[in-house]
Formats: structure tokens, sequence, C-alpha cells
């Protein structure tokens, strides 16, 4: 990846994260959101945007369909956040991997502790 594509992914991490705690109105929207990764084409047209979603499993569905519902909400704030010639497409994709690793570490602790 060329520095100026990595460079816009930081920079496409951060704008997205801070529209989705902070711009975002919508009460589906609840515990900690955090975008994992961005996989940017090699024109910067297209995004595949990884996140994670931290709360009860409820929550988290509600949460995952209402910024599956907001992409083109959360499009357009980039766009006037980021210059770039061409606002990519965004395509959300939740990220289990922190949970994932959450609880690979609650067994291990419980390896340790004999309670396995």
């Amino acid at each position: 990846m060329s520095l100026r594509n990595e460079r816009v992914k930081k920079t496409l991490i951060k704008e997205i994260s801070d529209i989705i705690q902070k711009e975002l109105k919508d009460s589906r929207v609840q515990g900690i959101v955090s975008i994992t990764d961005i996989e940017l084409s090699h024109d910067n047209s297209f995004a595949k945007v990884y996140y994670s979603v931290y709360a009860p499993e409820d929550k988290k569905q509600a949460t995952i369909q209402a910024i599956s519902d907001n992409t083109p909400k959360i499009r357009y704030e980039v766009g006037k956040r980021v210059r770039l010639r061409l606002t990519p497409e965004l395509r959300f994709i939740p990220d289990n991997s922190l949970e994932r690793g959450a609880n690979v570490t609650a067994i291990i602790n419980k390896i340790s502790r004999g309670e396995l």
C-alpha cells in the first residue's frame, strides 16, 4: 500500500469513528463502536470498513442495523470532512475479532487459575 493510501486509510478510520460517535443521531446506536480496519481499493473509490460493537446482543444487532441504514449519511459526512477527488463508497462489515480475543483471554485466565 502506498504512503498516500495509508494516510487516507488512517484519516478515514478517525473520521468515520468520530461521525458514528458524535454525528449519528440514531437511538439504535448503543454501546461502543470501534472501527478496526479499512481496506481501500487502489483508486480509493471503494472502502470496506470493518467495525466491532461492544454491547449486549440485542443492542448489538440494533446498532449493526443502524449503521447499515445510515451508510449514505456517513459517506456524505466523510465527503464533507475529507478532501478527496472521489468520496469512497463505504461498505460496513461487522468484525468480531475483539470479541473473540476477549473470549480467548477469559479462557486462558480460567486455565491459569485451574478452573478448567
